[in-house]
């Protein structure tokens, strides 16, 4: 009878460990209503030297912030001082030719060689642009950094230098469909190392994604479902987070999360929840978040969020908005 009674407890035991073990790796937030209305401390960035079209999206580069224009007929980046937003410079030109852009993509920032490299899709090419000399020359050309793969390519990256960047992998599977994940990219090699963890209930991925080297973790954020994956830099899932409309059956009708980001020590996250087929399909809100996955806050911008990016040296958010004002930033200082 005692051996029976010490199994059983080693047993229950074993049971009560595998419990505590899964709550930490499948967190379930059913509110998430602790919501800071931040709508009258955006301030707008006024920008009158070149006109910007609906669809861009603003990177940082050292003291520059660039603005990629993907309905420009004309020149695709503007430069500007992110210190008082004034215009510096424009380049890469739309069209067909030599050095040309037809289908621009995403955005590399390198630090280091103090560049940024543009992905063209059409080309299938990125090419590199020395910022310097960008704005030194108003005809600069480009040189090509790398060739893309038809078969595996990279939508979104963030570099680190020529043999690692964290990737948001596409692989076509056919004319109208593809696979996303996110995987470490040989830029010189061009090969993908896929990380390992897939979510098991979801086959088909569409996610937003960002690394943070510094606290060795990325996350997943899914576009079609209330879904947030957070991973250690060596593939190992750390946490998944679902939220009150959390559903393993794909739905295309409602937008959850857009683009992800870290904030210090903290990860913030565009959330919609609207329909697809409106006005808002766009973000309106941050849901604010541990690196652990504990939910935090939620920011109420109150105005449609299209792309943004994080300042960290002034600790502030730089917004692209689909709104009454185009572009604006939120101070994060005593916010988060």
């Amino acid at each position: 009878m005692k051996y029976i009674k010490e199994l059983l407890f080693v047993l229950l035991s074993c049971v009560i460990g595998s419990c505590t073990h899964n709550s930490d790796m499948e967190k379930y937030q059913q509110k998430r209503d602790d919501v800071v209305d931040v709508h009258a401390l955006i301030k707008e960035i006024s920008i009158d030297d070149v006109l910007i079209g609906s669809i861009a999206r603003p990177f940082l580069l050292g003291d520059y912030l660039i603005i990629g224009d993907y309905k420009s007929s004309d020149k695709l980046i503007h430069i500007f001082d992110k210190n008082d937003f004034s215009y510096l410079a424009s380049t890469a030109y739309v069209g067909q030719g030599p050095n040309e852009i037809t289908v621009m993509g995403h955005i590399g920032i390198d630090e280091e060689r103090h560049c940024f490299y543009v992905s063209d899709h059409g080309k299938q090419k990125i090419y590199s642009y020395d910022i310097d000399s960008v704005f030194a020359n108003s005809d600069y050309v480009p040189t090509v950094k790398t060739e893309m793969n038809m078969t595996r390519f990279p939508d979104k990256y963030q570099y680190i230098n020529d043999t690692l960047s964290y990737a948001l992998m596409i692989e076509p599977i056919s004319t109208s469909t593809f696979n996303q994940s996110v995987a470490k990219w040989n830029m010189c090699s061009g090969t993908f190392e896929p990380m390992p963890y897939q979510h098991p209930d979801i086959p088909k991925k569409r996610i937003s994604f960002a690394v943070s080297q510094e606290n060795d973790v990325y996350v997943e954020c899914y576009t079609f479902h209330d879904l947030m994956s957070i991973c250690k830099l060596d593939g190992s899932l750390k946490c998944n987070v679902y939220g009150p409309s959390w559903d393993k059956k794909e739905s295309k009708k409602i937008h959850h999360y857009g683009n992800v980001m870290f904030c210090k020590d903290k990860i913030v996250a565009a959330y919609s929840g609207g329909d697809n087929k409106s006005k808002a399909y766009n973000p309106t809100r941050f849901f604010v978040f541990s690196l652990d996955g504990d939910y935090l806050k939620t920011l109420d911008v109150g105005f449609q969020i299209v792309s943004f990016c994080y300042d960290k040296d002034c600790d502030r958010i730089i917004m692209n908005l689909d709104d009454e004002i185009q572009f604006g930033y939120l101070d994060l200082d005593k916010i988060i």
